[in-house]
């Protein structure tokens, strides 16, 4: 829609994580540091955590992109809550091996004999896990045993552990000790600052010929700062609405006063999300709700079959709603929480 109007080869803030938009802030620069350390280290665990929405996965994207198949070979996971034995036979399916009717056993020798085999040939075997907030103690013991699989000196898999800020307690638990014995590198990805939030905005609109149409204000670029807190993915889903709202109206230059009616009008959708038929959420919570809400339509979009039985669709819906639904639950337990301590806080000051 508006990238037609706009003279714009493409669309600018899509919420999917593409890595041909990768943009290097300091944060992002560093964190890909940390990951290209721990390929040339070629063993033990890499981990980066970071806020939902912070680049995580389009940093991870950035990164096999840029693998070369020669040398390294990749598997990818995205991990739900899973037992140990679930959560091998994943791994094992991750690099494109049999795994369905196998016992345990069976699973580790067939994972080992490809192992041994990749290496024996001179290359590198990369296990990349993302979402690993959601992975039960049970299973990220499980990949710690996997890291003990050795050809003579040479550690066989490496594995990168992407995931939410919980994650990192998860490792600082107890019983964790063993595995952050075998973290050569850690990294939490933070949000960008203001003056990396215009610079994003912009590499962006490059990306599709931006001609300066519309023209950004200078305060506007400090309005969705505020609003967005520097978090990429907030950003995307900003900016979206802002150039729809700009293409609508059909504005040649948008200011802080387009961004801040914009952001109401998302508040406003929170609230009737949130059920609180109101907007007095914080902006990243509005946001949050409504990429949901965004999502929630391409999901009917996409299971509104093109095809008499809709099977062309069928995994691609079941992907897209098994995300919403975990954004979804992070949203609940993040206003719980919320909610929990304004109730302590107000019963302290009662006493």
């Amino acid at each position: 829609m508006y990238e037609s109007y706009y003279g714009l080869t493409g669309k600018p803030f899509q919420l999917n994580p593409d890595p041909s938009f990768f943009f290097g802030s300091s944060g992002h620069k560093r964190a890909q540091a940390y990951l290209e350390y721990g390929l040339h280290q070629s063993e033990g665990f890499i981990v980066i955590t970071g806020e939902v929405g912070a680049g995580k996965t389009t940093l991870v994207r950035n990164l096999l992109k840029k693998l070369d198949p020669t040398r390294v070979v990749a598997g990818q996971l995205v991990s739900t809550q899973l037992d140990a034995q679930d959560m091998l036979r994943l791994v094992v399916a991750a690099f494109g091996l049999p795994c369905r009717t196998l016992e345990k056993s069976q699973l580790l020798l067939v994972l080992e004999t490809y192992l041994t085999s990749v290496t024996s040939k001179g290359k590198r075997v990369l296990l990349i896990v993302d979402e690993a907030q959601n992975l039960t103690p049970r299973a990220v013991e499980e990949l710690r045993m996997l890291s003990n699989f050795q050809l003579g000196e040479h550690a066989l898999l490496q594995s990168f552990l992407v995931g939410q800020p919980e994650f990192r307690a998860t490792m600082l638990s107890p019983h964790m000790q063993q595995l952050r014995q075998r973290v050569i590198a850690s990294y939490h990805l933070g949000p960008m600052d203001q003056g990396e939030t215009r610079a994003y905005i912009e590499h962006r609109l490059h990306h599709v010929n931006w001609n300066n149409r519309p023209r950004f204000e200078p305060e506007a670029f400090q309005t969705i700062y505020d609003s967005t807190g520097g978090i990429p993915r907030r950003i995307n889903t900003l900016c979206d609405r802002l150039m729809l709202a700009g293409f609508l109206s059909h504005k040649a230059v948008l200011t802080r006063l387009d961004v801040a009616e914009v952001m109401g009008e998302i508040k406003a959708e929170a609230g009737t999300i949130r059920g609180t038929g109101g907007g007095d959420g914080d902006e990243g919570e509005a946001l949050s709700a409504a990429m949901v809400s965004s999502t929630r339509t391409a999901i009917d979009a996409i299971t509104r079959p093109a095809t008499a039985d809709g099977s062309a669709f069928g995994s691609e819906a079941a992907n897209l709603e098994q995300r919403v639904m975990a954004l979804e639950r992070a949203m609940a337990a993040r206003m719980t929480g919320d909610s929990n301590g304004k109730e302590r806080g107000a019963s302290d000051e009662n006493r």
